[in-house]
This record gives C-alpha cells, structure tokens and sequence, in this order.
C-alpha cells in the first residue's frame, strides 16, 4: 500500500478560509431574500484540534468504503488522540500503515475494515502493531475537475504538498 504523508498541520500550514457562508439547508442555499450571512469559516480552527499533533494522510485502497473513506480522501490524524472503541485509526502493523476501525475487548485488539472484501485484523503477539493516530476529520473532493488538478498537481511536482 503506497501511503502519503503531509508535514504537520501547523509547519507552513496555510489557513484556509471562506469570507462569507450561507447557512445551507438539505434542499439548497435558503431563499434569495434570505440575507443572513455568516462571517468566514478558517478549516484550522474547525478542523484540528491539537496542531502539533495534526497530520494529513491520503488514503490508498477501498478498505474503509462502508466508512465513507474513499481512495485519494484526505485524512486528518491526530496524534495526541488515544484509540477508543469505535474510531477509526492509523495504525503500522507488521511495517504497513493500515486504516481501520479499532476494537479492544480485554487484551485483544481488533482491526476492522469497512469492506467486505477485507477480513478483520486480530492483533496477536507475534504482530508489531503501533497506533499512529485517530482519524477526525475526511476530506472527499467532489469535483472530478478539481480531483484532476490535484493529480496533476502532484505529479508535476512532486515535492508540494498538493
């Protein structure tokens, strides 16, 4: 599995921000009358919580799809977050980063992907096994234009971190 690491979350981090949101609802944008604007929204501060501890990583694979982590999604991690029941993880298991959805029952430690395709993985004593960090927040681009620039991006430099 080809993994993708970005820098820490506040290493050159660029904040991103949107000067005016309309409050949305499931059937589109509010009336035209509707005036009421909400001052920007900075991802930083809605998204990370602990930014020493933030990193991003793009996922590879379809183990997590009945999570809604789909192949190229960014991942938010952090680090400073211990894995509980429930949450999906990055873990390194036997030298490979594995995403999936954590489970401990007395000194078991379970591995779950969200695809049937994929079995659960059972952590035994004979498996190096190190959580990396907890998954908080999935970015899923949309757009197949902005997915197309973004790969173009990254394989015209190869460096950048998008």
């Amino acid at each position: 599995m080809e993994e993708e690491f970005y820098s820490a979350a506040y290493k050159g981090s660029k904040q991103f921000s949107q000067q005016q949101i309309r409050t949305a609802n499931a059937t589109g944008f509010g009336a035209a009358a509707d005036d009421y604007m909400e001052k920007g929204i900075d991802l930083n501060e809605q998204l990370i919580i602990n930014k020493p501890a933030t990193f991003f990583f793009r996922m590879r694979g379809d183990a997590m799809l009945g999570a809604g982590i789909q192949e190229e999604d960014v991942l938010i991690i952090d680090r400073s977050i211990k894995p509980s029941n429930g949450r999906i993880i990055v873990a390194a298991v036997d030298g490979e980063l594995l995403v999936r959805r954590y489970e401990r029952t007395f000194n078991r430690v379970i591995l779950s992907p969200e695809n049937k395709k994929y079995k659960p993985l059972e952590i035994g004593e004979f498996n190096t096994y190190t959580p990396w960090g907890v998954v908080t927040c999935v970015i899923h681009v949309v757009d197949p234009m902005l997915q197309a620039y973004i790969n173009n991006r990254k394989k015209d430099n190869k460096s950048s971190n998008w």
